[in-house]
């Protein structure tokens, strides 16, 4: 395990772009488990769904008119 933390330590201060970009990719996956159960007890409420489809009237369609060509 120590030779982990000094590895990581010689990382981070040689190339630090590589080693913060590690450290971000693997603290995502724990993200996931940790996140929600905090946003649920700040009182967040998921947003409704947006609507994908427009609701079709339940009648017979009319025809346009007004709008012929001359």
């Amino acid at each position: 395990m120590a030779t982990f933390f000094r590895n990581a330590q010689r990382l981070a201060h040689e190339s630090p772009v590589i080693f913060w970009s590690l450290a971000i990719g693997f603290s995502g996956p724990a993200m996931v488990l940790t996140v929600p159960p905090i946003r649920k007890s700040f009182g967040y409420k998921q947003a409704e769904r947006i609507p994908s489809t427009f609701p079709v009237p339940n009648r017979p369609r009319r025809s346009v008119s007004g709008y012929e060509d001359p």
